[in-house]
């Protein structure tokens, strides 16, 4: 069985082309995207794991195919899990992509 969807994998590397900032790291048992080393979006099974951040986590909460991210049992705040039926389309993905640019761009750089 694979850990992620490799397919939906693909999809976000040709979505987030060839941005410098960008780099990937194996997490949560899926493949997560960092820009400048904050976590902005993964692929964890077959969805997308979006960093949307605390004050932005309520208003993603009802977008459609959005779910709070329980990895651990408990809702991860900031953290959304959104569904491969949500991110279908190329616009629906970079719809979710540019929540997590947004946010993990705002953060200071650990690199």
């Amino acid at each position: 069985m694979m850990a992620y969807d490799e397919k939906l994998a693909a999809r976000v590397t040709i979505a987030v082309g060839q941005d410098a900032r960008v780099e990937t790291r194996r997490m949560f048992g899926g493949l997560c995207f960092l820009i400048n080393g904050n976590m902005a979006f993964g692929v964890e099974g077959k969805r997308l794991v979006v960093r949307v951040g605390p004050e932005a986590h309520a208003a993603a909460l009802k977008l459609k195919g959005a779910r709070p991210m329980d990895f651990t049992g408990k809702p991860l705040k900031g953290f959304v899990y959104v569904s491969a039926e949500a991110v279908r389309t190329a616009v629906g993905l970079r719809k979710w992509l540019k929540k997590g640019f947004e946010f993990a761009g705002k953060l200071k750089s650990k690199r």
